[in-house]
């Protein structure tokens, strides 16, 4: 049975507002969606523009962006459209598409952005696709990409269909971070995936650094070299590896974000397979345990389902495993679990709801019986071992659950947060919808 409004708030200020600041003495406010988009296909994710412009960009995993004005309208025509190249998706459920965009810090003075796309594969490959990152530039007009400034700077041959990652964000030091899958496939033992030095579990691309790219974020630096260089601090500069690998060991780091504040922390959601979700926070050269952990526990290549008794607790390059900070269970858990998969959001530094500032935010595409349910949590971050604890935000006008696939989340210039939904699991129909996470508002129409 589901946690009653009033039970869920309780639960939340017992969990994450112990610690008294200001505002902390006081109850959480309702809060609620509010409608921003809709009759987009499957919204990913939003980004603001570094501009003055206060328009938001959505990320349609079929292949287009759409802004919405500074007015609250959304454009009729796209702001980029790669559907044209893109390798054909699967309507009924498909982790392939346009998956990732961010602009570049200095956007208003040099138009630049960069985006994640998956396009059928090159000839005489064995893969899926070929998962490309591209800078382009804006055009003479402030709404509509430049199409023929395309600049490849990554193609990587995926061999599997799932699995693709698909973030792209800058960091505040200014250089572009990229989550990519593992590879795909179950267990990390597919076709495509090599043998590392974990050979219990059958290697796997999540623990090899140097055959590829693959079950990695990556850092690059796009203002110089062609058509990028490695930052010099980068972990394995120098060492075996390859050098863009900023840290390793995920499967699905699906959703990625910094904070805008406090650390700048860098939160990955990361995809589990049959037992545990994670959220990472993510260190530079941490190894985050895929495939030899799911979560904080020992990981099963040849039973999924069931948890082998011990695991190192280190690597063949002497790197202790980096639990998660927050675990949840896998639907499909034999001890009972509620996410199909966990999908990362965003800490929230926005004024609307001051009883959530700095707390990060998250959820979970939907929860068993292959139904549009998903979640929204929240959790207080705080330093030192050990996971978090966490709490179901129950909206007020969605008392049981979202109603919806979360597929994303994202954060304006103010710090507020959105969540990206639709009511199919798949790239089809026209049911996406972009919510703002807002105060409730009461009579006369103040909060």
């Amino acid at each position: 049975m589901k946690t009653s409004y009033t039970l869920t708030l309780v639960l939340i200020s017992f969990l994450l507002f112990q610690s008294c600041r200001k505002h902390d003495d006081k109850p959480p406010k309702a809060v609620t969606l509010q409608l921003i988009a809709d009759n987009l296909v499957s919204p990913l994710g939003v980004v603001a523009v570094p501009d003055n412009t206060k328009r938001l960009f959505i990320i349609d995993q079929i292949g287009k962006i759409w802004i919405v004005d500074d007015n609250g309208s959304r454009l009729s025509t796209p702001f980029i459209d790669v559907s044209s190249i893109m390798v054909q998706l699967n309507a009924r459920y498909d982790e392939r598409g346009l998956l990732g965009f961010a602009f570049h810090p200095d956007y208003r003075s040099n138009g630049r952005f960069y985006v994640y796309y998956t396009m059928p594969p090159r000839t005489g490959t064995s893969s899926n696709n070929l998962s490309r990152i591209s800078e382009f530039r804006v055009s003479s007009n402030p709404n509509l990409a430049d199409m023929s400034s395309e600049k490849v700077l990554l193609d990587l041959d995926d061999p599997q269909s799932n699995h693709n990652g698909g973030t792209l964000a800058f960091g505040p030091d200014g250089y572009l971070y990229i989550a990519i899958g593992d590879g795909g496939g179950a267990n990390d033992v597919a076709p495509g995936h090599v043998t590392d030095w974990y050979l219990p579990n059958a290697g796997g691309n999540g623990q090899d650094l140097d055959s590829n790219l693959f079950g990695n974020i990556l850092r690059i630096d796009v203002n110089s070299g062609s058509p990028y260089s490695i930052p010099a601090s980068n972990p394995f500069v120098g060492k075996p590896g390859k050098d863009e690998i900023y840290a390793y060991g995920f499967r699905n780091p699906y959703r990625f974000s910094f904070d805008m504040g406090g650390d700048h922390w860098l939160y990955a959601g990361d995809a589990g397979q049959v037992l545990y979700e994670e959220i990472d926070v993510v260190r530079k050269g941490g190894n985050y345990g895929w495939n030899v952990k799911e979560g904080t526990h020992c990981f099963n290549a040849a039973n999924n389902s069931v948890e082998l008794p011990g695991c190192p607790a280190v690597d063949v390059f002497g790197m202790s495993f980096i639990d998660p900070v927050i675990e949840m269970k896998n639907s499909a858990n034999p001890t009972g679990g509620k996410a199909t998969t966990v999908i990362g959001g965003n800490v929230y530094r926005g004024k609307d709801i001051p009883e959530f500032k700095g707390m990060y935010l998250f959820g979970s595409f939907s929860q068993p019986g292959g139904v549009p349910n998903g979640e929204l949590f929240i959790a207080r971050p705080r330093s030192g071992n050990g996971l978090w604890d966490f709490a179901e935000v129950t909206l007020k006008d969605y008392p049981n659950d979202l109603g919806y696939y979360l597929k994303g989340f994202g954060q304006d210039k103010e710090g507020e947060v959105y969540l990206t939904v639709s009511s199919v699991a798949g790239p089809t129909d026209v049911t996406g919808k972009v919510f703002k996470l807002v105060a409730e508002k009461v009579e006369g129409g103040k909060k």
